[in-house]
């Protein structure tokens, strides 16, 4: 009888696989309009550690209500600074930091932390060092570019911020010692080191075992499949190199 393999025993929860609520700082979405608001300015008070993302997070002030909160800065920024969300755009300078309507924002623009629908608080382009740029507008739909290389329609009045987000190099650091790996990922809450399947024995994975290192079987698997032979490409639809 074969053992629990990694994929069973991250279901069940346990403190290895759970991840560290206490590291996450706290959100980071946009304030929503509220009924007959417009426009508010905010000010950068403090720059944050976040470990449990790769990004610094900035604590904000309003100045209408004096209310601090969490955003996402963009490359550059200092404390003192002051921004401007706007739900019409109108009247407003294109200046990294400055949150706008995708409407108003011209072609070509890098943003970061995009709505997917109005007023969600920011889905898109999150990740230190990353932004879309905008790259076509058509009637109530403007098209932005990922990192990716997808593109995506988006509704006019998803709001986004100016610039490019904080951290990015983040990743060109090499970490050196295995240590150093360890501790990073523990931050995250993943597994780590991982183990490929075909490196393990067949007691141990379904892709274990065998004279050479090869699944010896389909790699797509059914969305059905029980937890011990769920592992590949689950209920993919296509798979290899598309054109």
């Amino acid at each position: 009888m074969g053992k629990r393999i990694l994929a069973q025993r991250k279901g069940r929860g346990v403190l290895s696989f759970r991840s560290p609520s206490h590291r996450h700082v706290g959100e980071v979405k946009y304030r929503p309009f509220k009924k007959d608001e417009k426009l508010f300015k905010f000010k950068v008070i403090d720059l944050i550690h976040s470990p449990g993302r790769g990004a610094p997070v900035a604590q904000i002030q309003y100045q209408d209500t004096k209310e601090k909160a969490l955003w996402l800065p963009p490359e550059g920024i200092y404390v003192g600074q002051e921004f401007v969300q706007s739900k019409t755009g109108y009247g407003q300078s294109i200046e990294v930091g400055n949150i706008l309507p995708l409407k108003k924002i011209p072609l070509g623009t890098l943003v970061f932390n995009i709505e997917a629908t109005p007023q969600d608080g920011g889905k898109f382009a999150r990740a230190s060092g990353v932004a879309a740029i905008v790259r076509n507008k058509s009637k109530n739909q403007v098209e932005l570019l990922f990192r990716s290389k997808k593109t995506k329609w988006i509704n006019q009045k998803c709001l986004a911020t100016i610039g490019v987000v904080a951290g990015g190099g983040r990743t060109d650091k090499p970490f050196l010692k295995a240590g150093n790996k360890f501790h990073y990922v523990k931050s995250k809450a993943k597994k780590w080191p991982v183990v490929r399947g075909v490196a393990m024995v067949a007691a141990s994975h379904p892709y274990g075992g065998g004279a050479k290192q090869s699944p010896h079987k389909s790699t797509t698997t059914s969305r059905n499949a029980p937890p011990g032979r769920k592992v590949g490409q689950i209920a993919a639809r296509r798979t290899g190199h598309q054109n």
